[in-house]
């Protein structure tokens, strides 16, 4: 059976997409294997200019790429257009620090001996991407694996297939075929995939409970696994915070991409004596957004990507209310629009063992709490399984240098959020995942530390 892409604002039958058989995944992984052993004896420098070149390919194509994602997953065109964008200015920065970060260290010091530590690639690299940045999520993966010399299998989610399309077309550029391929299967398939001996690294962007699963399958061999899991990321609005910005920053944080961001903001936490005058400027931002057909450009929040997300954030709001919360606006699904759309839902008194302020939510929805003072606040923030981003809204350096010590989370923020710098590492702490990408360090995953020990 094909593939079946719905396109979720009109929760309509979009296209059908053909998945690979059996056979199909044995020649890809052997043509996978071949192309990595002449690519590897590409000079690095050949290798980042190869690659910078095939990238231009988004540039080209930036309209029908971004057109293609907003029809499968959602995502307001603009945003998508956006999205095209940051992959260029991801791939351009990962190509610009390779040389440096692949060089070999060289160790002085031992008379008559040679000692040095080589970086050498893995091999084949299996990526599988998630939906909600389709284009930004798998770059993180595909550019510094290609340019540290491996091959890429691309298993893309099986709502937003035709990206993986759009980079196995843009690296048939490349001086060698094969190197990037596009694989659409089953779950079951995947999982095979994943234990797969001619895997040389798995890296997985996605649910916890699915990353749990695939972290299983590779167990039943000796691999390395990147898990990038999600979060429920804390922002604070400290009583010195630039009040309008902090407010229209957050909101955005927690709407942006119709939330479905593993490092939205996920929840908020307002000291008490501006707590009042941060949620009527939600408020009020939140109202703003333009809810609609994606492809408008008037349009500023689209359709949630799959039906059954629009019962669980339903079911967040419902347990909310029901600990007490008071529900300021949204809350529900609009009855004027016919896909899987869900308000912007904003949230005041929520306890902290609310499921909405516990279990990643994945939606518009913004719930906000009051706080006394720094400790209350930094201690609801921990209060967490996840730990991927957290920030701090506040004038204060010294304040922000004490919450970025303190937190637990991957990346801190002061002043900003829902943000990838790619000269830093994208990494989560706790159940956020394991591993991380971008940044000079993001090329660490994908190399062997080889030792030359010679003696002259």
């Amino acid at each position: 059976m094909p593939l079946q892409l719905v396109d979720p604002f009109r929760a309509a039958p979009l296209a059908e997409f053909p998945l690979d058989s059996i056979g199909d995944v044995e020649r890809k992984l052997e043509r996978a294997r071949t192309a990595q052993r002449a690519w590897s004896r590409v000079p690095l420098a050949e290798r980042v200019r190869e690659v910078q070149h095939a990238v231009r390919y988004f540039e080209t194509n930036l309209e029908t790429i971004a057109s293609d994602v907003t029809r499968q997953m959602g995502k307001p065109v603009n945003e998508a257009r956006g999205e095209v964008k940051t992959l260029l200015a991801r791939a351009k920065y990962m190509g610009s620090v390779a040389e440096e970060a692949l060089a070999p260290v060289v160790v002085p010091g031992k008379p008559g001996f040679t000692l040095r530590i080589e970086h050498a690639p893995l091999g084949v690299v299996l990526d599988i991407a998630s939906w909600n940045y389709p284009l930004i999520v798998p770059v993180n993966v595909v550019v510094p694996a290609l340019l540290a010399g491996n091959a890429v299998l691309l298993k893309h989610s099986p709502l937003t297939p035709l990206a993986g399309a759009h980079f196995e077309r843009a690296f048939e550029g490349l001086s060698i075929q094969g190197l990037v391929q596009n694989v659409v299967l089953t779950n079951a398939d995947t999982e095979h995939l994943v234990a797969d001996p001619r895997v040389d690294y798995v890296s997985f962007t996605g649910s916890v409970a699915t990353g749990k699963r695939v972290y299983a399958a590779a167990s039943r061999r000796v691999v390395d696994v990147g898990l990038e899991l999600g979060g429920k990321d804390p922002a604070y609005v400290a009583d010195d915070g630039d009040l309008d910005f902090a407010a229209a920053n957050v909101v955005d944080g927690a709407c942006y991409n119709a939330g479905q961001s593993c490092c939205a903001v996920e929840r908020a936490y307002v000291h008490h004596s501006i707590y009042g005058a941060f949620l009527a400027k939600a408020k009020a931002a939140m109202e703003a957004y333009v809810l609609g057909d994606p492809m408008a450009e008037t349009t500023t929040m689209g359709p949630i990507a799959r039906e059954e997300q629009l019962a669980l954030l339903e079911r967040h709001v419902q347990d909310a209310l029901q600990r007490g919360a008071r529900l300021v606006t949204g809350g529900k699904r609009p009855a004027h629009l016919g896909g899987w759309f869900f308000e912007p839902t904003l949230l005041a008194d929520v306890p902290n063992d609310a499921l909405v302020m516990q279990e990643e939510t994945f939606g518009p929805i913004l719930p906000i709490a009051r706080v006394m003072d720094d400790d209350d606040a930094l201690a609801r923030m921990n209060d967490s399984r996840f730990g991927l981003t957290a920030s701090v809204w506040t004038k204060s350096a010294a304040r922000a240098e004490r919450f970025a010590r303190e937190l637990q989370a991957g990346t801190v923020y002061q002043n900003r959020c829902d943000y990838l710098d790619p000269a830093l590492p994208w990494t989560g702490w706790k159940e956020s995942g394991i591993g991380s990408t971008l940044s000079r360090f993001g090329f660490a995953a994908f190399t062997h530390k080889k030792s030359i020990h010679f003696r002259g």
